[in-house]
Formats: structure tokens, sequence, C-alpha cells
């Protein structure tokens, strides 16, 4: 029989060798060791899995496609840049994962974003398969027009790979519902089919989803209080600090609120505020949805209890709860340090991969409920697959009906992920019990498939 230790050998050589397959690549490989790091007691139990090849051939995707984006600016001069698309495994059904537009997004970005994914789907029991894609167009700055233009030449590649049950697209960074649109308008102009379930992320008023707006931000609260509710405390009177401003950001600023607890900070690249009244929801949004400015005129018109704090670390904030809810790797091992010493009880990840290896293992030792992205932030995903089953039965549900499922969605992977922590030997881990209930849920269905 294996045991763990041989276990973690043979992870350690298949690691190696992913390494040497994808140099240049350090989110994605960052991704990678995260969760092998943590599948040696599933392996020793369950050796089918090692003896398959299937941990390898889970961590290469199934299909990677780069292409082209000509593009024409207000000026009328010609723009180029990369799209990309990483379909990385479709055991449990057809690819779902956002598109994002910003200027860092390469190949390897892509590759960590849809191997996240693979896991985080596979949470919700929904029967979606793990893909990402996007390109390194940054629409910020850009006019309504320019992002048409965009989207449009984007889509005239895309929508020959993608389709209701291949692969099913939604936003993510610099994809909100301006871009879902014109995404949409051009898919369905050049195929010729009203197909609302190729895309999820819609206008409510045309195929798309009520709460899916809100459905990252409202998630990573439920599983934050999941969290606290294991350890006998309660959400309601706890202060929080948040990073970003996006729209996770603000919808995790709205249901803090909803369930008594008090966000106190948001912040963007500029630095970030602290109001020690609480952020005012409705100044924010005003701000940042409907002016597209910057965190400091929220405190420059706040009043005397917001300051704003160029540059700097939005974790120097004292919280009972930090809910880090911008991009990958903004909480480093100091800014975890500076959390554990001011008190912090829970960390629960809104974006995707935004704490960095050092400082999840110095919270983890410190004994801090943290509840990592492919199981805290899968609300998005999970109400994305929601909208694609209104899509089918060309129904719209009701909020109420909406949310009521996306709590019942957070609750049960909490349940998963705490009762698969605790059947292999590491009660209250939810890193090891994420990994290991979602990986559980993809071998599985990769073994009954075949040599897939």
């Amino acid at each position: 029989m294996t045991t763990r230790t041989d276990q973690q050998t043979v992870l350690g050589d298949i690691l190696a060798g992913i390494e040497r397959r994808n140099p240049a690549q350090p989110e994605f490989l960052q991704a990678v060791h995260e969760v092998l790091e943590t599948l040696g007691p599933v392996l020793a139990a369950r050796p089918e899995f090692a003896d398959s090849g299937l941990v390898e051939r889970l961590c290469e995707p199934e299909r990677q496609i780069v292409f082209r984006v000509p593009w024409q600016d207000d000026r009328g001069r010609v723009r180029v840049n990369r799209g990309f698309r990483v379909e990385f495994n479709s055991a449990l059904g057809p690819y779902k994962g956002g598109l994002r537009f910003h200027a860092s997004v390469d190949l390897g970005v892509v590759k960590f974003l849809g191997f996240e994914q693979i896991f985080k789907n596979a949470l919700t029991g929904l029967g979606i398969g793990g893909g990402k894609g996007g390109s390194d167009f940054d629409p910020h700055g850009r006019s309504d027009a320019e992002v048409m233009r965009f989207c449009q030449s984007f889509m005239t590649e895309l929508y020959r790979h993608i389709g209701e049950h291949t692969d099913v697209p939604a936003g993510d960074i610099g994809v909100g519902g301006r871009e879902i649109g014109y995404l949409f308008g051009q898919y369905r102009r050049i195929t010729n089919r009203w197909e609302a379930g190729v895309l999820t992320g819609k206008g409510a008023g045309w195929g798309g989803s009520l709460i899916r707006p809100e459905a990252t931000g409202y998630g990573n609260v439920l599983f934050a209080a999941a969290m606290l509710r294991e350890r006998g405390e309660d959400l309601e009177g706890q202060s929080a600090v948040v990073s970003g401003s996006g729209n996770v950001a603000i919808h995790t600023i709205e249901k803090l609120w909803a369930l008594g607890a008090n966000p106190v900070t948001c912040s963007d690249s500029s630095g970030y505020v602290v109001d020690e009244k609480g952020v005012d929801l409705e100044l924010l949004r005003q701000i940042k949805e409907v002016e597209r400015g910057r965190v400091d005129a929220y405190a420059a018109r706040r009043g005397a209890s917001a300051r704003f704090v160029p540059g700097g670390s939005v974790w120097d904030v004292p919280a009972d709860v930090a809910l880090p809810s911008a991009t990958q790797n903004e909480l480093d091992e100091n800014a975890a340090a500076t959390l554990i010493r001011n008190g912090v009880k829970a960390v629960s990840e809104g974006a995707n991969m935004p704490t960095t290896p050092a400082a999840v293992q110095a919270f983890r030792g410190a004994g801090v409920a943290f509840g990592p992205g492919k199981a805290a932030n899968a609300g998005g995903v999970a109400v994305s697959a929601l909208e694609m089953a209104q899509n089918h039965a060309r129904t719209a549900w009701p909020a109420r009906r909406v949310e009521d499922e996306l709590t019942r969605i957070m609750n049960d992977i909490h349940a998963t992920c705490h009762e698969t922590a605790a059947r292999y030997g590491a009660p209250g881990d939810y890193v090891t019990g994420a990994n290991i209930a979602g990986f559980e849920r993809v071998a599985d269905a990769m073994l009954a498939q075949g040599l897939i």
C-alpha cells in the first residue's frame, strides 16, 4: 500500500514535469503547486487516481486557443491585441469561466484562472467544467465605440470555439455588462442564432439572471459567515476590511452591511480609504459605477469620517474579518502578519488567488479561518450556471429564488469543504478540504469516461 510520503514524492515528480513544460508562467505554477501539495492524503487513500496518470492529465488543458484581435481606435489607428481561451477540463460539463480584459493578461494568467475554475465549478455541484479566457486589452479609458469594436473583433474569432453545450464564457475583470452585451450581439450577428446560454452575465432584460452581478460578493460574505458560525461566532457586529472597489468589492460591502457587519475600507490601484463610520455604499457606487472615478474622490466627498491613504496596504487596517476582492497575490506574508497581529478571525477570498502561498501558510498556522477563492468566491459561477438553467427553460426566476439558491449552494460548499478536510485528517483546513473535494468530483468523472 502506498503511503502519504510515497505520494508526496510522486506529486513532486509530477510538479517538476509541469514546471519544465510551462516555463515563465508563475501564476499557473503557483496555482498548480497549491493544489498538488494537498493531494497526498487522497492519492494514498485512492491509488487509482495516481496510477491512471490522472493528475498529469488534470494539469494539462484540453485545449489552448491564442488569437490576434485587430481593432480600430477613435482616431482611426489600427491596434492589435492578443486573445486567449483555455478550455481546461470538461469532465463535469461544458467549459465555464469568465473573460478578463486587462493589460496583465497572458497565457500563464489565463491558465492559472482556468485551473482554479475546474475545482471551483466542481464544488458548486452544478455540472460545469473549467475554462477561462481574455485579452491584454484594457477597456479603462476607452470610449464605448472603441470597446464595441474591440469586442466585435474578439468575438469574430472566439465564436467558433464556444456554444451553450461546449464552452460558456462570462465576465471577469474588465468585462462587465457593457462588454458582455457587445460580445453577445456579435455572436448573434455571426451565427444567426438566439443562443442565450452561450454567455452569462447578460442584462436581465435579454436572458440574464437577477442577482448575477451581486453573486460573487454575496457568496464570499456568506462563506465567511459560515466559517464564523462553525467557530460559534456571528458576522453581526464584526468589523471588516475589504480590498478593491469594483463589482465584487461593492457587493461584498453590500452583503456585509445586510448581515450586520461594518465594512470600513475600499481601495484601488491609487491607494485605499478608511471610513470609521463604515463605507457609504451609495456614494461608492456613484463614484465607481457612474462616474468611473477613483477612491480618493470618495474620501474627499464623504467628510471627516473617511481618509484616503495613497499607496500603502489596506491590510494595515485592524479588522475582525478580511475579504481580499481585487486581484491575484495582493495579500502577502507581511500583510498577513499585520492582520494576525491585529486579531483577524477570518479571511475569505473574493478574488482569484489574492493571497500569496506564504500568507496562506501564516493564516493557517495562526488558526485563522481561511476560505480559499475556489470555495469562497464560487457564488459568481454558481449563479452563472443558474442563468444557464433559466436560459435553457426560456424563463426568468425572481430575485428571491436566485438568492435562496445561492445561499444554499454556498452553505453546501462550506459543509463539503469542512467535512472533506476532517475526513482526510485536516480538520478546519478549508484549503485542503476545497482542493480534495473538487479534485475527487472531477477525478471520478474522468476515470468513468476513460482515457481522456
